[in-house]
């Protein structure tokens, strides 16, 4: 497995990820699925913003998983804190991939000075919520009956890791 940045080349493996995720999983709380066009319109959109988009790759170069994160929300105050996405794909899972995949995303997130990385999960995806609690992510919060999916309604928890011990916002880490 490789794990690098994201081309236009993998864009319809990672349109496969989402829109498997989409119709199969509760991670992404879309219903409609996506095309390579839509795709390639968000990966210019996070690099316009500086962020990254990691692909992990096999040895032939097809995406097995993908990671990201972007603003947390729009306003100035919260220009320290990101949120992240991290997707594998289901025959790759239990592999590792996904602890790798957030492993460089922390380190990156470091390299551009952000203090705080935030994840929001279906509170009933326990081994989602397990990696990010080993690697530092706390629950922060749970707001109950906030999404609905498959006729249901779901649960969407908050975790937070803390990437810096900087008091001061402005301060470069």
């Amino acid at each position: 497995m490789q794990l690098r940045d994201a081309t236009p080349a993998d864009l319809p493996g990672i349109t496969a990820i989402y829109n498997a995720a989409v119709t199969d999983t509760t991670a992404i709380w879309n219903e409609k699925t996506v095309d390579v066009d839509n795709r390639a319109r968000w990966l210019a959109d996070r690099r316009a913003s500086g962020y990254p988009v990691l692909v992990a790759v096999d040895d032939a170069g097809a995406v097995l998983g993908y990671a990201t994160f972007g603003d947390w929300r729009a306003f100035d105050g919260y220009r320290h804190t990101v949120e992240h996405s991290v997707y594998v794909a289901a025959t790759a899972r239990g592999q590792g991939l996904g602890e790798t995949l957030m492993r460089e995303l922390l380190t990156r997130a470091r390299l551009i000075g952000k203090h705080a990385m935030v994840a929001g999960i279906e509170a009933g995806n326990t081994a989602s919520i397990r990696l990010h609690e080993k690697l530092g992510f706390t629950q922060v919060g749970l707001l109950p009956e906030v999404g609905c999916k498959f006729g249901r309604w779901l649960d969407l928890a908050f975790l937070q890791l803390t990437l810096d011990d900087r008091r001061d916002p402005d301060a470069r880490p």
